[in-house]
């Protein structure tokens, strides 16, 4: 079940984090020079207000805080919705490759679990959602996904339609729409698998007691 929502990171606190998760972003992936320099600008500022937040020295901030681009390794966190209905579940096409899976994606610094992934939900396939359930977490590498030099741990929900709309693709999609367990179309292998989808059916099915995120 989740926790209480009211209970949030401060506003300020939570927007410097995603500040200083952007700007360090952009100062691994830049190969310019000038940008770099608007980059590690931004970084300081961030870095500032963070240590303004916790009244403490900005040198404990970049100790307290490892750059993104390096620093101790963690595993990045991909999150994906089951959505299902009539006996049938939610697939999005995906634009990258024309394969169809749950809506989801990489989790974005600031967004619990469930934000996440009823925003991914309604960017991909137009519906409105809310997080039911965790249902599975998978590392990635202990299944059967295509081989990934990157470390991923997997979130799936069970999610539940707030609003009576059909699916309708978004910006990275190409269609959207439900499908039987046994009349699944070609899936994207390095989003879900076929045992992702049947799984989600299952503890649709059974209604297991939730854990608690967020």
């Amino acid at each position: 079940m989740r926790q209480d929502p009211t209970a949030t990171e401060d506003t300020w606190l939570a927007r410097a984090k995603r500040l200083l998760a952007l700007a360090e972003t952009g100062q691994h992936f830049t190969t310019d020079p000038f940008d770099r320099g608007r980059y590690d600008e931004i970084a300081g500022m961030a870095r500032a207000m963070l240590a303004d937040l916790g009244r403490v020295p900005v040198s404990r901030i970049e100790g307290l805080i490892p750059p993104h681009a390096g620093g101790y390794a963690t595993p990045s966190i991909d999150i994906r919705g089951a959505v299902i209905r009539n006996g049938s579940i939610l697939l999005v096409r995906e634009r990258s490759d024309a394969m169809w899976a749950m809506p989801g994606g990489f989790a974005d610094i600031g967004s619990s679990p469930a934000e996440n992934i009823e925003r991914e939900v309604f960017e991909e396939a137009g519906l409105q959602v809310s997080a039911r359930s965790l249902y599975a977490l998978r590392h990635k590498v202990r299944h059967p996904y295509p081989a990934d030099a990157r470390d991923f741990y997997k979130l799936f929900f069970l999610c539940d339609p707030v609003a009576g709309t059909e699916p309708q693709p978004g910006a990275e999609t190409s269609d959207a729409g439900y499908f039987a367990p046994d009349a699944l179309p070609a899936l994207s292998q390095v989003r879900n698998l076929e045992a992702d989808i049947h799984a989600a059916f299952d503890a649709h099915r059974r209604a297991p007691s939730p854990a608690m995120f967020d």
